[in-house]
Order: structure tokens, then C-alpha cells, then sequence
């Protein structure tokens, strides 16, 4: 008989798995199914009738006797049947041949037919699983037609030669032949055909189990008739035999129960581990339903039932799933309770014990959920986590037995239950470290790892792509004023105005305020459009709380092809691009800029020098020039200013603009500093030797001033080339100085307390107020060039030179003026009585071979005041 778990019919010594009957079969296959069933059914009419007419009749007073007695066997050996599961290959064992081999000894065919149809297809019904009652009749009949027929045949051809029972033997031998044979046809019909090997193992069991019984029917019938007394010596052995198959089921039974619980945990552990691998680009991943089903049917196949219903939250929002293995759940069920963990009577459970109810046992409101169900029976069981309700477990009507669901099934589902609510606890967590891994804790949006995931996905998937990066301007200005927090909502705002604006387009924050988009399939003139629409919808003002802040926008984006064999295809490139683009961007008028490859030379360009300065230090591309200085208006050369030059090996001569901001951004300004003071203490040494005392003024940088340990290296070297710590000159700039007044201030002060000579450059740029330049311990100060160039033409830069020059006298700071070009310019600066003038005028910077040149030819040595020996500038 056809039924929806693992036994193919009552009547099997050996009983393969069934094929379960279920709403996904194809309906093409169901109609072949019923054509096929009437086809069986016929076919145990005709063979029926036929073994009938050939039997001889046997009719006497006891029939009356051992009908109901042939009944009442049938019944029994199919409600003693013993399931036996080993590694997920199930069968049962049935003591069915023994009551058909007493009714071939004792009874007629009808009887016999009779017994064996009302015990089969009364279990059927009381089973509640009579949907293919057509195709089970078919087989009741055979089972029995054929017996018969065969020991008919047997005996009339071995009268006299063998024994009055070996016909009915080899005839009982053919009922489990016939039931797994019809039975691997109907797999076949439904789509679920056995190989060859496996069915042909199949039927040797089944023919090994069904020879077992048939021995011990026929040993207990030959004893039971021939020996005083023998009934009750055949029922103790029949009690032992039984209790010896429970024992055997019993630890079966235990072993499949762990097998269970194992798989179950696996099940769900191996779904978490398939998960893709990219991250949601929206939220978190809603678990597939797909991935619960073996879990579902696990459990339902476990526990024998018609149905397990699986009310799941698998959705990060909470919502509850519903699935469903087995029978379909009527729609009435479906429809009436959309949020069943909430509002459904059956499923409000305290605590995570297992529930048992019946139809006649359960309340009103519980038998009205259950007949909604079409259940009589059900188990229910709660999935708590450690913090929320996970689900619940519904198990409805056990079909393989009258009495239905017993203290063994609930203790499986209990601990069934706890191993799947652990397992979804520990999925969740997975999840969650998973979603953390790849997305933006400040945000949410996906994280740079995300980002690169997901479009690396994307790309080799071969679909064309354009990485956008978009930058949020002045938020370092808003976080310096109002504080990070201030600055952090603005770059949730920002996520969330993009984030409506783009849809589901991957979205990803890539660091502070830089954020980058995927955008497929688009068209550079489209991602130029959204760019714009971005950059707008970024731009828009910010209110927070009482006050409203502005910001502005900039994008850059690069494109892959993947029709352009030499477009590339790597996320890390495409990122780079359209931050190479979004710098140029800044530049423009629109603030959005399409990577172009002529924008990644200037950047590759100043990559290259960062990368190559350490060792163009070491190689002796890097040299210091010198820049005379000269004091007014007896013009003595008093000095020289120490300015690096980079003689680069592919790009020639560079400009210190170029190159010494990079090395400044890099860490890299302390070495350089340490190679142009160590060349300028030479020089100065080597003058010292000559009877020359001149200085050298070397620049420093704000990395400088904020090293405590700096005025400790001048200190140092300074002893060791043994020179007056006056003679060294070190330039800072105001600006430099006030980046960071708490760190740069003792620093300055360390320096001037050992007598070196500390200036502040580019004076009038930067700060500029008699109150900052108060502070500063310094012994003089240098006009920037842009102003002594405009003194000629610009009444204002005259102005400026002149309340410099007064205001350093009269803090009785020393002035230097830089930018001399004419003769104009530096009799100006003498009538104001500016101290040193430096410029073209005087001398461009020189190589240190250059400069002794230019000091031997343009100079004259005279003996000064304290019979010093000078140098003065010829005429």
C-alpha cells in the first residue's frame, strides 16, 4: 500500500523506502500513477478469479473459527512491524508471511483473500492513509492470488514426493517478492526508479526476512498441531522472538535518533557555510527557505509523520517563514493566522518543552486550529535562542501506527528541537559576523571588503561596470569645529541620500567621508548623470538640530568593458581610477570627472618620487644648492641659505614644489632635513677652516617642530662638527609654528636657548600679527618674495616691506628680504633699513662648486672690524 513514510505495504518481510507522495509531484506522473494503479487492480481481479476457480475448496464449521483468527493475524503483524534504520536506509520487518502460511495450511483462497483485504485496507483507513486504496487493493490480492496459485502448482506436481507444506512454503515466499516488485515499479512511475544493484540487494533481503518468518511459521504450526501442549510453547518462543526484535529496534532507534540530531545540526551548520560569498549590498541576507527544506523533511521522515510544518524567522526584519514538508497545509490553515507565532492558539508556548494535542483531548480553540490543519495529532515544539524565539515545530499525525505519537517521539523532537535552536542560534551569529565583516558599522552600508566582493563578482560575471566614488567636501572642517559626532551624521545622511537615490545599486563607504557606487550596464554618459545627480543630492544642506551646515560634492568614475579586450577588470584598479578621477574632479567646473589615462601619470609620476626619494638620498641625485645672503648696505655676504635640489634620472631637474610637499605628506621630510643640515654644517665647517664665518639657514618643516627629539640631533651634530650653534640658521614658517602651537613652542625654545639662530619665513603670509610673532622665540624675519617683487609697482607691497622692516626692528628682530631682482628694489629696501637682502639680484642658487665660483669671482676679502676676515659683493 502506498503510503506517505518509508513502508511500501503491510504485507512485506523487507520493505524499501516509499516514494513520497507530496504536492511537488508532477501532475503528468500522478495520472500515470492512477493509470498505473487501475492496471495493478485489474490485475489482482483476474489472477484472483483465476486462482479461485483452480483451488479446490476446503469449506467446513471451523472457518467461522480461523477466518476472524486469519484477520486478526493479518492485523497484528502489521501493527507489530518493526522499523529498522541504518545510515538513512530504512526497512521494516513484518511478521506477515506467518498468518498467510497458516491460511495456505488451514483455510481456502476466499477466506484467506478475504482476512487479508479487510486487515490491510481497515489499517489503511485507520491510518488515515487510504489516498491510493486502488493500487493497495491490487496488491492485497496478488500478494495472496499468487500464493496460492503457486502452491497449488507445487503440490499437484510433487504429490507423494515432498511434504504437504513445502507448496505452501515456496507459495509464501513469493508474497514479499511480489510487494517489493510492484513497489519498485511504482518508484519508477513517480519518477524515482532504483538502479538495477540496489533493487536486486532490495529483494534479496526481502527474500532472506520473508524465508525467516516462513521458518518460524511453519515450525510453530508443526508443533502447535503435533505436540500436546504445543500452542503454548509456540506463544513463549513467539513472545521471545518479539521481544528480541524490539530490543534490536530499540537500539536502531537509538542510533537513528543520533543520526537525526546530527544531521539536523549539520543541515543547518552547512547552510550557513553556503552562503554566498558576496554580501547582501543593500542589508543582511534573508536565509533561503530552500536550505530548511532537508531539515523539514529530516524531521518528518524521523518522526513518521504526514506533515512537519517549520515557522522559522529567517529574515533579519523578523518575519516569520513558513515551510512545510509533506502534506500540503490546507489554505483555511494558511489564511487564518498571517503572524502564527503571535496570534495562532497552538503555538503559544511557554517555556521549550515539547506540547502534545489531540482532537478529542485539546480545548475548543486548539481543536478548531487543528481541524483548520486537517491534523488530529500534533506535536509542537518552541526554537528558543538565547535571546528571542527563533520558530516553532509543528509535527502532525503519525501515520505508521493506530496509537500515534508516543513518549519516544517527543523526547526525539525535544532534543531535535534544542539542537536545530542552537544551530540557528549559531547561523545567526555567523551571519552577523559575516554582515559585519563586510559592511560599515557607522552606516550600514556595505565596507570597502563588501564593495570589492561584490564588484569583484560583478566583473568576472563579464557584465560592464562603472566603479563611482563619490567624496563628501568639508567634513573635516565640520568635525574640527562642531566635533566628530557632528561630522559623523552627516555622513549617515549622506549614505541615506544616496542610498534612496541609487535603489539596490551596490553602495559602499570606503573611509571618512568617501563613498563608492557599482553601477551596471550603464553607459559613461549615464554614470556621468548619476554622478551629478549624487553629487547634488549630497551637496543639499544638512540641518542638525538648531543649525544647518553646508557641503559640497565631487565624483570620479572609470569604466570596464568587458567587450574592450584591454579595459580592465580588477576592482582595486577601477578604485584607484575613480580616485584618481575624483582629484581631477576637485579642479573642474562640475566636480564630477571621468578617469581619463593621462590623469594616472601625474599621480603614478608622484608615486614614483616618494617611492624613489630614500634612495635618490642615498645615490646622490638629491644635492644642496646655496642662495647667498647679503647684508646692506655694506653688502657682505653673510650667509647662504641651503635649498635642495632632485637631478631625477627620467624626469630631470625638479622643482622643490614638486617634490618636497610629497616627501613632507610621506614621513620622509625628517631624513631629508637631516641630509640638508648635515651638507650645510659641512660647508660651514669647511669655511670655518678657510677663516670664513659665514652662516647657512636650513628649512624646517611642521613634522619638525613637533619631534621632542629634534633640538636633541642639532644639539648632537652641532658638537660633532664643532660649530658656534650661531652660525646655523633654521627657517619656519608661521603657519608651521601655529598647526600646532602646544608641541612646536618648546621645541623653538629648546633650539634658541642653545643659540641657534631661528627665522620666521615667508613673512606677511601667513598669521602675521604682532601678537603671534611675540610668542615666537625667534632672532629674525624673512619678507616674502611676493611682496619685495610688487614693491616697484604696488604702493601696497611697498607698505607692507616698510611696516615689516619696522615692526621686526622694533621687536629687535633682524629682516631679511627675499625675492631682490633689481637695483631698484634693493636701494628701496636699504632706505627703509632692511638688514640682508637675498634674490637674482645677487646670485641665483648654486651647486656647492658653483657658489666657491661665484665667491672667488664676485667677492673681495677684506678685514673687518674685529679682524674677521669678510667677504663684500663687488660692484
Amino acid at each position: 500500500m502506498i503510503e506517505r513514510h518509508r513502508s511500501l505495504g503491510p504485507h512485506s518481510g523487507l520493505e524499501p523506502a516509499r516514494p513520497p507522495v507530496r504536492a511537488e509531484v508532477d501532475p503528468v506522473r500522478r495520472r500515470t500513477f492512477a493509470i498505473f494503479s487501475f492496471v495493478v487492480l485489474a490485475a489482482g481481479i483476474l489472477v484472483s478469479l483465476l486462482t479461485a476457480g483452480g483451488s479446490p475448496g476446503r469449506y467446513s464449521p471451523e472457518l467461522l473459527f480461523i477466518g476472524p483468527l486469519l484477520a486478526v493475524g493479518f492485523l497484528l503483524a502489521e501493527q507489530l512491524t518493526i522499523d529498522v534504520d541504518v545510515k538513512r536506509v530504512g526497512w521494516t520487518i513484518s511478521f506477515t508471511e506467518i498468518p498467510l502460511l497458516l491460511g495456505l495450511l488451514t483455510a481456502p483462497f476466499e477466506v484467506v483473500l478475504a482476512a487479508n483485504l479487510l486487515a490491510g485496507l481497515g489499517a489503511q483507513v485507520g491510518r488515515r492513509a487510504a489516498t491510493h486504496v486502488v493500487y493497495n487493493a491490487g496488491v492485497l490480492c496478488l500478494e495472496i492470488a499468487v500464493p496460492f496459485a503457486v502452491a497449488n502448482l507445487v503440490n499437484a506436481a510433487l504429490v507423494g514426493v515432498a511434504p504437504d507444506w513445502f507448496g505452501p512454503v515456496l507459495g509464501t515466499l513469493t508474497s514479499p517478492l511480489i510487494s517489493c516488485g510492484f513497489a519498485l515499479a511504482a518508484l519508477t512511475v513517480l519518477g524515482g526508479a532504483m538502479k538495477v544493484a540496489a533493487g536486486a540487494r532490495l529483494a534479496g533481503r526481502t527474500l532472506a526476512v520473508g524465508l525467516l518468518n516462513t521458518s518460524v511459521g511453519l515450525i510453530g504450526y508443526e508443533v502447535a498441531i503435533g505436540t500436546p501442549w504445543g500452542w503454548l510453547l509456540v506463544g513463549l518462543v513467539a513472545v521471545a522472538v518479539i521481544g528480541l526484535y524490539r530490543a534490536y529496534s530499540d537500539l536502531l532507534r537509538e542510533q537513528r535518533d543520533l543520526e537525526a540530531l546530527s544531521d539536523v545540526s549539520l543541515s543547518v551548520a552547512r547552510s550557513g557555510q553556503g552562503a554566498p560569498a558576496a554580501p547582501d549590498p543593500v542589508g543582511e541576507q534573508a536565509v533561503p527557505v530552500g536550505e530548511w527544506e532537508p531539515v523539514a523533511e529530516r524531521i518528518r521522515e524521523q518522526l513518521n509523520a504526514t506533515r512537519v510544518v517549520l515557522r522559522l524567522r529567517l529574515d533579519p526584519r523578523g518575519e516569520v517563514t513558513t515551510l512545510v514538508a509533506g502534506e500540503a497545509l490546507p489554505d483555511a490553515a494558511v489564511q487564518a493566522a498571517p503572524d502564527a507565532l503571535r496570534d495562532d492558539p497552538l503555538l503559544q508556548l511557554p517555556g521549550s518543552h515539547v506540547r502534545s494535542f489531540r482532537t478529542l483531548e485539546a480545548p475548543e480553540e486548539v481543536r478548531r486550529v487543528l481541524r483548520q490543519r486537517g491534523a488530529y495529532e500534533a506535536l509542537v515544539v518552541p526554537l528558543r535562542g538565547a535571546s528571542q524565539l527563533l520558530g516553532a515545530v509543528e509535527v502532525h499525525d503519525r501515520v505508521s501506527r493506530w496509537r500515534g505519537f508516543g513518549r519516544a517521539d517527543v523526547r526525539l523532537l525535544h532534543t531535535l528541537a534544542s539542537h536545530l535552536a542552537t544551530a540557528m542560534d549559531n547561523r545567526r551569529l555567523l551571519a552577523r559576523l559575516r554582515h559585519d565583516a563586510y559592511h560599515d558599522p557607522l552606516t550600514g552600508l556595505l565596507n570597502r571588503t563588501g564593495f570589492r566582493e561584490i564588484s569583484g563578482e560583478e566583473l568576472r560575471s563579464g557584465r560592464a561596470a562603472v566603479v563611482l566614488r563619490v567624496d563628501l567636501d568639508l567634513l573635516t572642517t565640520v568635525s574640527e569645529a562642531l566635533g566628530y559626532t557632528w561630522g559623523d551624521r552627516m555622513v549617515v545622511a549622506a549614505g541615506q541620500r544616496m542610498r534612496e537615490a541609487l535603489g539596490d545599486a551596490p553602495l559602499a563607504r570606503l573611509e571618512a567621508n568617501s563613498f563608492a557606487v557599482l553601477l551596471l550596464d550603464h553607459t559613461e554618459e549615464q554614470a556621468h548623470e548619476v554622478a551629478v545627480k549624487l553629487c547634488d543630492v549630497i551637496a543639499m544642506s544638512y540641518p542638525l538640530d538648531r543649525i544647518v551646515v553646508e557641503a559640497a560634492g565631487v565624483a570620479g568614475y572609470a569604466s570596464s568593458d568587458p567587450e574592450d579586450g584591454e579595459a580592465e577588470t580588477d576592482v582595486d584598479t577601477l578604485l584607484q581610477h575613480a580616485d584618481v578621477a575624483v582629484r581631477a574632479a576637485r579642479n573642474g567646473e562640475d566636480g564630477v570627472r571621468c578617469y581619463a589615462p593621462a590623469m594616472g601619470q601625474v599621480f603614478l609620476r608622484r608615486f614614483q618620487l616618494v617611492t624613489q626619494f630614500r634612495q635618490a638620498l642615498d645615490t646622490g641625485q638629491v644635492e644642496v644648492h646655496y642662495q647667498p645672503k647679503v647684508a646692506l648696505p655694506e653688502r657682505q655676504v653673510v650667509g647662504a641659505e641651503a635649498l635642495v635640489r632632485w637631478s631625477h634620472p627620467e624626469y630631470g631637474r625638479l622643482d622643490p614644489d614638486e617634490f618636497v610637499p610629497l616627501v613632507e605628506a610621506t614621513g620622509l621630510v625628517d631624513a631629508l632635513t637631516a641630509f640638508v643640515m648635515e651638507c650645510a654644517l659641512i660647508k660651514i665647517r669647511q669655511w670655518l677652516d678657510r677663516g670664513l664665518r659665514m652662516s647657512v639657514a636650513v628649512n624646517l618643516s611642521v613634522r619638525n617642530l613637533a619631534d621632542e627629539t629634534f633640538p636633541d640631533r642639532v644639539a648632537e651634530a652641532l658638537e660633532r662638527h664643532d660649530i658656534p650653534p650661531e652660525l646655523l640658521t633654521l627657517e619656519l614658517t608661521e603657519s608651521s609654528v601655529m598647526a600646532d602651537k602646544e608641541r612646536s613652542l618648546p621645541v623653538l625654545r629648546r633650539l634658541h636657548a642653545m643659540g641657534v639662530v631661528l627665522a620666521v619665513d615667508d613673512f606677511g603670509t601667513g598669521y602675521s600679527s604682532l601678537a603671534y610673532l611675540r610668542q615666537l622665540p625667534v632672532d629674525e624675519v624673512k619678507i616674502d618674495k611676493s611682496f619685495v617683487l610688487g614693491m616697484g609697482t604696488d604702493l601696497s607691497d611697498l607698505a607692507v616691506v616698510r611696516t615689516i622692516v619696522e615692526l621686526g626692528h622694533s621687536l629687535d628682530l633682524a629682516v631679511v628680504a627675499e625675492g631682490v631682482e633689481d637695483d631698484a628694489a634693493r636701494d628701496q629696501l636699504v632706505g627703509m633699513g632692511c638688514d640682508v637682502a637675498q634674490g637674482y639680484l645677487i646670485s641665483r642658487p648654486l651647486s656647492e662648486e658653483r657658489f666657491e665660483a661665484w665667491l672667488q669671482a664676485r667677492t673681495k676679502r677684506d678685514r673687518g672690524s674685529r679682524e674677521e676676515t669678510v667677504l663684500t659683493l663687488l660692484h
